[in-house]
């Protein structure tokens, strides 16, 4: 009797149903649960519970930093910074720089070429260089099919690193197309015509010969020139 009545007197953690048949409150003697730091040494984190108020997690998650790349590499840093109105490159012809490291580690090449220049503007393939290309028969397959040709395919063991250096022909066309814009003074951006222009520039550059031979020729760059060279020019 005594043990009946010591357990009676016990609180209750039991929620009791009410009549309408909702489910009854939690107990409020009971803290909700707060946002707060658990170390766990074996991983060597924090560990986060999570919130019951979601909203104020996004607000206090530390933000995403990015780097945005806004010039391409040059071997004569201080002509730009000397100059000026330092020329900048335009927003396609940085995406086709960065298309061509990618379509160099694709073909396990050490190095970013002309002939991944080329690529890089085709792949990106919105600028007038690109729609140029096209128009006159030089589509990506070709490109690539012309490159594993003169060049073959890098062996399957190897990695490229994730930004492969330029060769030194693909260096001077960069150098060409920013010379070319200081030159004019015109104060535009430096364009993927003036990329593709630099690349034609060197003659003996695996770029130019895979020009070449898919039917590129002086006369076309100088066509190119003239398109770029109209009021009101945009590339893209």
């Amino acid at each position: 009797m005594a043990a009946a009545t010591s357990l009676s007197s016990l609180p209750s953690t039991c929620p009791v149903p009410t009549q309408s048949g909702n489910k009854s409150k939690p107990n409020s003697s009971y803290p909700s649960l707060k946002l707060q730091h658990l170390q766990s040494p074996w991983l060597g984190i924090n560990l986060r519970l999570r919130s019951s108020n979601p909203k104020a997690d996004f607000q206090n998650r530390r933000p995403v930093i990015s780097t945005v790349v806004f010039s391409l590499p040059t071997a004569n840093p201080e002509r730009i910074a000397s100059a000026d109105k330092p020329p900048k490159w335009s927003r396609n012809a940085i995406k086709s720089f960065a298309m061509s490291e990618l379509e160099a580690r694709k073909l396990r090449y050490p190095t970013t070429g002309t002939e991944s220049l080329l690529m890089g503007i085709l792949i990106e393939g919105t600028s007038l260089a690109a729609k140029f290309l096209l128009a006159n028969g030089t589509t990506l397959f070709k490109l690539r099919e012309e490159c594993v040709k003169l060049l073959g395919r890098g062996e399957r063991s190897f990695v490229s690193p994730m930004n492969p250096p330029l060769t030194e022909d693909a260096q001077r066309a960069l150098d060409w197309a920013v010379d070319q814009k200081l030159k004019s003074g015109d104060g535009r951006e430096i364009t993927t015509i003036d990329l593709l222009l630099g690349i034609w520039s060197e003659a003996e550059s695996p770029g130019h010969k895979i020009l070449a031979a898919l039917g590129f020729s002086d006369d076309k760059a100088k066509e190119l020139t003239s398109l770029s060279s109209e009021p009101g020019f945009v590339d893209g």
